[in-house]
């Protein structure tokens, strides 16, 4: 990979999906054959028999609930066989999508209880994520639950060996993980394409109400009718509080803030391209910058993480961001830094910008050789031109690369597609319990640090909090 112009660089391009330009100066355009969603299309033209039919049931149908479900059915065989959610008005919704005869409830042990369901959707607030995790596995469930995988870490280590003597198929829902482009990043990565890897830096920012979780509420809404009385069965006895149900996102009581909302897709996406157990130590801070509406968790947030020297990767710092009132517009970046260039990824699409330093160190110029006696600089620079070749005193230069998926690509469709299959086939999964603690408690603990205003450690081997 050292030769830019080599054969083996081209053949390796071509690959992982590149076509290459003529001119060596010209970007490197890389655009997605379709191999993956081609392979998916044609597995699925097979007839499903009634032996691969899965019947599911979505706990939690609320934003991300009408999205899983909606994304669940599109994989040729899945049947809806009943939905769950405390607010009264949601399942009124979903009998109106799906008919009368949809099986409904309150209470979620009611879809736990169907023998004819085969796999959950856990689609609900983050404090009731591990509860019904662990109810829905001992019920013989296969289990999809929403990112972040657990609203403390210490509830992790039941729902992981819970899903591990199961037996039964957990998937995290952080689609990205699943994604093509994070996939073309993670081999061009392991292949040295940017060289040695020092650094991350990941955004996520957003710039609206709705973004900023001031989600709409029912004219209706009251204790009665959101059954508050079931919902606060997992959190501290509360008196009702239409926000803390419905833009609970914001309220560390019963939701994680940006960090287990948007810090944990970062997270998962950059451990999946780096093959990282995690951070060892993490430290946050935040700021009520706009979103002043009773929220006690910041809508402006950092994040400053070190990654240890691993077999997996080479010592790297992991900065995070999510800014609720971003000037930008809004943006999802990770940018994978390392000692030749730069990974973009963006979406589902990346881009490599390579920098190249080259073989003599520096001499002259903005330097301060210039504050030297005149018989010195001479003397010096007579030495340095003698040693170094003007070959070696130029920068190297590398081909930049750009990976585009394909129109209408659809990472969260390939994230239940693998879901599924693993259900079918007994294939891992790509997001399993131990992968969803390894992105959570990370994310977790930067709110911990925001609140203690104090540097984590964390284990990222045994997965355990240090002192």
């Amino acid at each position: 990979m050292k030769n830019d112009n080599s054969n083996s660089r081209r053949k390796f391009l071509q690959q992982i999906g590149a076509t290459s330009l003529v001119a060596a100066s010209s970007p490197l355009t890389s655009f997605a054959n379709q191999a993956k969603a081609e392979e998916r299309i044609l597995q699925y033209e097979k007839k499903i028999t009634a032996n691969d039919k899965i019947r599911i049931g979505v706990i939690g149908y609320g934003v991300q609930g009408h999205f899983d479900l909606r994304t669940a059915l599109k994989v040729p065989g899945v049947e809806l066989a009943g939905i769950c959610d405390l607010y009264n008005g949601r399942l009124e919704n979903a009998k109106e999508q799906f008919g009368n005869e949809l099986f409904t409830t309150n209470n979620y042990k009611d879809i736990l209880d169907k023998k004819d369901i085969d796999a959950v959707l856990i689609c609900t607030h983050d404090v009731w994520h591990a509860r019904i995790a662990l109810d829905a596995l001992a019920k013989g469930k296969h289990v999809y639950c929403e990112k972040p995988m657990v609203y403390k870490i210490s509830e992790g280590y039941p729902v992981m060996a819970a899903a591990k003597k199961s037996g039964k198929v957990f998937q995290v829902g952080s689609q990205r993980v699943s994604s093509i482009g994070y996939a073309k990043a993670k081999e061009l990565l392991a292949a040295g394409e940017i060289g040695k890897l020092n650094m991350v830096n990941a955004v996520y920012d957003r710039q609206s109400s709705i973004g900023a979780w001031e989600y709409t509420i029912p004219k209706d809404a009251d204790a009665m009718t959101t059954n508050w009385g079931k919902f606060i069965e997992a959190t501290e006895k509360m008196a009702f509080d239409a926000k803390k149900f419905f833009w609970w996102r914001a309220f560390k009581e019963v939701g994680t803030g940006v960090a287990g909302d948007l810090f944990i897709h970062l997270l998962s996406g950059s451990h999946f391209m780096t093959n990282s157990k995690g951070p060892e130590t993490i430290y946050s801070t935040g700021q009520f910058s706009y979103w002043k509406d009773g929220r006690n968790l910041p809508d402006v947030m950092s994040g400053v993480m070190q990654y240890p020297d691993s077999p997996e990767h080479p010592a790297f710092q992991m900065t995070l961001q999510v800014n609720f009132i971003s000037g930008t517009g809004g943006q999802e970046i990770i940018q994978l830094v390392g000692s030749e260039g730069v990974i973009r990824v963006q979406g589902n699409n990346i881009s490599i910008k390579h920098s190249l330093m080259p073989e003599a160190p520096g001499f002259g110029g903005y330097d301060s050789v210039f504050t030297f006696s005149k018989s010195m600089q001479d003397e010096m620079t007579a030495e340095y031109n003698a040693k170094w070749t003007t070959e070696q005193r130029k920068r190297k230069t590398k081909e930049d690369i750009i990976f585009k998926a394909p129109d209408g690509y659809d990472d969260h469709l390939d994230h239940f597609t693998n879901f599924f299959d693993a259900i079918r086939t007994g294939k891992q999964v790509v997001e399993d319990a131990e992968f969803g603690f390894r992105a959570a408690a990370p994310a977790l603990s930067c709110n911990e640090s925001y609140l203690s205003k104090k540097i984590i450690k964390w284990d990222p081997v045994n997965l355990k909090l240090k002192a």
